[in-house]
């Protein structure tokens, strides 16, 4: 069972001093709960580290969320008559660069 991503203050969010301090803690509270550390540096988040599984499945969500992104503009381009035939735009970029047919 995964554990929650979700951030618990009262142990996600460290100074960087203590992370540095404590490192091998860290990187094992990474690894076994996934879920992020903010760094502070003066009382300020400056920083957030992650396991690097953590850090591939946050990539891997953010790519499928452009694909859906991308979908979702497409449909409202179609719902909104912005479009033209493929053979009609490939005709027009011949004629504009001078490509032979």
């Amino acid at each position: 069972m995964r554990n929650s991503a979700k951030l618990d203050i009262t142990k996600d969010i460290q100074s960087l001093t203590n992370f540095r301090r404590k490192s091998a803690q860290f990187l094992k509270q990474l690894k076994k709960t996934k879920r992020p550390v903010v760094l502070t540096v003066n009382g300020k988040a400056e920083a957030v580290v992650q396991d690097a599984e953590a850090y591939q499945r946050l990539l891997d969500i953010a790519a499928r969320a452009d694909v859906y992104e991308a979908i979702r503009q497409s449909d409202d381009d179609i719902a909104n008559g912005r479009m033209r035939p493929a053979r009609e735009f490939f005709d027009e970029m011949r004629q504009r660069y001078g490509i032979p047919r």
